[in-house]
């Protein structure tokens, strides 16, 4: 699991601004599926990936990001946005940490789509795609139908995520007005970064491009208190 998180830490997301001039891909809707029964370290699914990249980077992604080629994110039929898996290629059995925050991939035989630098860490870019695993390593949003009722739905940017203590108490000291928080996953503890505290998902993503502005990169997350 070290290495997973060590992954984590390099994952790069395009800031969370709706750009007028930006587009989505299109497609139908995502399947609905159940992941609940899984736990962190679970495989998920498998089948084949493939990757998009040029012509949709700076367009829209389905849950509102900026697409970024260069990211380490990918596109999957139903899992939650933010859900966050390790993507193994059976062929060569190299490994990548991506987060989901788009829909796809649209090919009946295909059961994720991974970005560019994603499908370069697999060594999958020139075949086109791949047959891979898919690993659980971070749950994501809850969908609405799982809140309990009465409970207050916020937002918060995570600005990173560390399986150190120290490493995160260096970082925070980076960043006034951050705070950390404690999660366990697959048996170890997380320290998660987190800034702000918004009712509105708009003004969380406002609070992200001021901080991509001072030289932080993270997502918007939704919360629920």
């Amino acid at each position: 699991m070290y290495r997973v998180f060590k992954q984590l830490l390099l994952l790069s997301f395009a800031v969370l601004f709706i750009s007028s001039c930006g587009i989505t891909r299109k497609g139908s809707a995502p399947d609905r599926a159940d992941y609940s029964d899984f736990s962190p370290g679970s495989a998920i699914e498998s089948g084949v990936a493939s990757w998009y990249g040029p012509n949709f980077h700076g367009k829209l992604t389905a849950n509102g990001e900026t697409y970024n080629m260069d990211g380490l994110t990918a596109a999957h039929r139903s899992l939650p946005f933010n859900t966050v898996v390790q993507v193994e290629n059976k062929g060569n059995g190299k490994t990548v940490i991506v987060r989901i925050n788009d829909r796809g991939p649209y090919a009946d035989n295909r059961i994720i789509d991974l970005s560019r630098k994603a499908a370069r860490e697999i060594d999958m870019i020139d075949a086109g795609t791949a047959n891979v695993e898919v690993f659980l390593v971070e749950e994501g949003d809850r969908p609405l139908s799982d809140q309990n009722l009465g409970s207050i739905e916020t937002f918060t940017v995570q600005l990173a995520s560390f399986n150190s203590r120290n490493e995160a108490e260096n970082f925070l000291n980076q960043i006034s007005g951050a705070r950390v928080e404690t999660v366990p996953v697959a048996g170890d503890t997380v320290y998660r970064i987190y800034y702000g505290t918004y009712d509105d998902p708009d003004d969380a993503r406002s609070a992200m491009q001021r901080l991509r502005q001072q030289g932080f990169d993270g997502f918007v997350k939704q919360t629920q208190n």
